[in-house]
């Protein structure tokens, strides 16, 4: 028999909060014992402070140099589809690019096991310069060198940014549980910005007189920079777990997490559409007869607008909550893929740019905080986001865009992977719509739970 002294746990599931809108987001549960009061969530959560700040802003650097130029590959589509590899069709180059975001996302896999092991800087260091040297590789690719390009771009580049991507934002973890959803968004801000300023350097590099070579050079020091003052920043505050998570044991929990498992299916399906305007409006623009200076910005124009989504999804997510605000967004853009049929005018693009980097904007910077709350222990955060990453992106990258590139075909007939994109984007935004009904009808009986458990303290 227990002494009356021994700590008792009540409860570890996961507590729930209501937004300004009513909509409940899931938030950590700490253990309540007999013999002493909740820990405060200002001594397990600084919420602030030079380390902290500084952490976010180095992952914000990561999201800039990785996943921001890993989405900038519209122009190099671009460039390579009209100068560099003409051998090449739209489809097969679009593969680099795909291959590219796969690695990102499947590598998350490894990344996020070694992260929640303690190897968070080992991962930052290796992927920085993993990263640099892909890109300074790619600079020495000659034309229609298909896979010199591949292999330093599509493989190199894509394996380095999956080293830190999952690492870089898990680490906002140890730091922000009140305002983690709002921190979240600030970071991954850095992928729009840095989708923002990269094609900018990029078109004008690779372009301009500098040429392919010397271009990639440029952006490669930029990157190179940005990554070391990266590392230096980010620093870690929790310990590892004394034993660390079983990705087998944490599979078979998400299995049986059936939101979860819905939320993978929607990301799924929805990413498959999703990354068709980022990769060939350039391409779409130009080929409609628009000026080739317009069409070097339009990207430019949806990236940006697509930072002023991230960073404000934080603060619209407070009152309409992450799952609601998820729905609305994959709806958004899944009706704006179909919208893309009629792309034939500067102002058609940059109408549909504007408004389709918003709503994307909104879904990227909800997903990630999407996962933390569908996480009802941290300590599993950084096996789930590899998992979520893994599961949900593999798919949509290899099959999306080399998909809409084969449908495209060398006549370019646009309309087709416009329909094909916005059809299964708008599938994908069903899942989640049935997510939000299977949270609805599993809280009220964790939160009866909650209640009982409180009742006998």
């Amino acid at each position: 028999m227990a002494s009356e002294s021994e700590p008792q746990t009540l409860y570890t599931g996961a507590p729930f909060h209501k937004d300004g809108q009513g909509s409940e987001t899931l938030v950590e549960a700490y253990p309540v014992t007999k013999d002493s009061d909740p820990p405060s969530l200002s001594d397990e959560f600084p919420e602030g402070g030079l380390a902290a700040w500084s952490t976010v802003f180095g992952s914000f650097l990561v999201q800039f140099s990785g996943y921001g130029y890993a989405t900038s590959f519209g122009v190099y589509q671009d460039f390579y589809t009209q100068h560099y590899l003409t051998k090449q069709t739209s489809s097969a180059i679009s593969w680099i690019g795909s291959l590219n975001m796969f690695l990102l996302t499947a590598v998350g896999l490894v990344s996020g096991s070694l992260y929640d092991r303690g190897y968070f800087y080992h991962l930052m260091i290796v992927g920085s310069l993993l990263q640099s040297f892909s890109l300074f590789m790619l600079s020495l690719s000659k034309p229609d060198q298909y896979y010199q390009i591949f292999l330093a771009q599509g493989i190199g580049s894509g394996i380095a940014a999956g080293l830190m991507f999952v690492p870089s934002t898990a680490v906002i973890a140890h730091y922000f549980r009140r305002k983690r959803t709002l921190v979240l968004t600030f970071v991954a801000s850095g992928s729009s910005l840095g989708a923002t300023i990269h094609p900018i350097m990029l078109n004008n590099l690779l372009n301009g007189p500098l040429g392919f070579s010397n271009g990639v050079r440029a952006s490669a020091g930029l990157v190179s920079v940005l990554l070391l003052i990266a590392c230096l920043c980010m620093r870690t505050r929790l310990d590892p777990p004394t034993t660390p998570v079983n990705y087998i044991v944490a599979a078979r929990k998400c299995i049986r997490d059936v939101p979860f498992v819905l939320m993978i299916a929607g990301a799924c399906l929805f990413q498959i559409g999703f990354y068709y305007p980022m990769f060939f409006l350039q391409l779409d623009s130009i080929k409609h007869g628009l000026s080739v200076t317009f069409s070097f910005y339009s990207l430019v124009i949806l990236n940006a607008s697509n930072c002023v989504g991230r960073v404000s999804s934080g603060f619209i997510a407070v009152f309409t909550g992450v799952p609601n605000l998820t729905i609305v967004a994959t709806i958004s853009c899944g009706v704006l893929n179909l919208g893309l049929i009629g792309l034939s005018s500067l102002a058609s693009t940059t109408v549909l740019g504007v408004i389709y980097g918003y709503f994307a904007g909104l879904y990227i910077g909800a997903w990630v905080p999407l996962m933390a709350d569908l996480t009802p222990d941290l300590s599993e955060l950084g096996a789930r986001m590899g998992i979520c990453f893994c599961m949900s992106g593999d798919l949509s990258f290899i099959l999306g865009t080399p998909i809409s590139g084969a449908l495209l075909t060398s006549n370019y007939i646009w309309w087709i992977p416009a329909l094909f994109s916005g059809i299964i984007a708008l599938t994908g935004s069903m899942m989640y719509i049935i997510m939000r009904l299977m949270l609805s009808k599993y809280r009220p009986k964790e939160r009866a739970q909650l209640e009982v458990s409180e009742s006998h303290s």
